[in-house]
């Protein structure tokens, strides 16, 4: 009984799927999506997500899946335009957070002590502020809409990254390969590109990731309240914005696809950005 209950348990574990194989699995799915949602919105024309009124208040059915709005506009289609808005802002606010993210920490970790210390001052002094607060402010100072809104996102979502890589830096200079390279004659900048940059990719990848869901999370918070993208722009914050006032005559259906279209994309980012962490970190790389 014991032999068969082994054989079953190491059955059991070989058909387990390993962290490799589910981060392949979640990259292959959430590069579909996203080719889904941009394809879409290119394709989608305006004409698509026109007022139809004959089509006004209808549930959710194989000719609409999502149903349509109060001016009878196929919720489907907004969603797929809106989602690929959403997703366009969410990749060039976090590629631009991270590059910060990836120079600050640099030059924090081999300038000067004043400079070091003025960036950590910063670093405090932005992380202090909460991000919603500020993002709307910084919108504001660059004029609201489109511009606003991608310099709000990533001027405030750097800190994180940027504390990380100062301290991957810091640990790389003390290592003996460096102290070699410096003796060999090796310049401050060759020493930078050649030996810290490398080893700076996997945490700006896993940063960029992990950033991507916080990004158009705030995005659509943003265009929620009224701060973010024009209201004539189908962004998923402002149809469900919109989507509030006809929530207590029964249009259900106006909140929940959009805001499970956005949440399904937020977990699956979360999780690849965690599968990619584990897979960098040595001591859960093989499990």
């Amino acid at each position: 009984m014991n032999e068969l209950t082994v054989q079953n348990s190491s059955v059991f574990h070989g058909k387990r799927i390993n962290r490799r194989t589910k981060t392949v699995i979640l990259i292959i799915l959430i590069s579909a999506i996203i080719a889904s949602a941009l394809l879409a919105g290119v394709l989608i024309s305006d004409e698509a997500v026109a007022a139809d009124f004959t089509n006004a208040k209808q549930k959710p059915s194989f000719e609409h899946l999502f149903g349509t709005d109060w001016l009878g506009r196929d919720l489907f289609a907004r969603t797929m335009k809106g989602l690929s808005i959403s997703i366009v802002v969410g990749v060039v606010a976090s590629l631009i957070s991270a590059v910060i993210a990836v120079l600050v920490g640099i030059a924090a970790a081999t300038g000067s002590k004043t400079l070091d210390g003025f960036i950590n001052w910063l670093i405090d002094l932005v992380m202090g502020v909460p991000h919603l607060v500020l993002i709307i402010l910084i919108s504001f100072a660059c004029g609201r809409g489109l511009k606003g809104l991608l310099a709000g996102i990533a001027i405030t979502h750097w800190t994180s990254l940027a504390r990380l890589i100062r301290a991957e830096v810091l640990q790389l200079r003390s290592e003996q390969y460096i102290a070699v390279s410096r003796k060999l004659g090796k310049s401050n900048g060759w020493i930078l590109i050649n030996h810290i940059l490398p080893h700076m990719i996997p945490q700006f990848v896993v940063g960029l990731v992990l950033m991507f869901p916080h990004a158009i999370l705030h995005e659509a918070s943003i265009s929620f309240l009224g701060y973010g993208l024009p209201p004539e722009q189908p962004a998923i914050g402002i149809i469900l914005s919109e989507s509030m006032k006809y929530l207590s005559s029964g249009m259900w259906w106006l909140a929940f696809f959009p805001g499970l279209t956005l949440v399904i994309i937020v977990i699956l980012f979360d999780r690849l950005g965690d599968n990619l962490k584990m897979l960098i970190d040595p001591y859960s790389a093989q499990e």
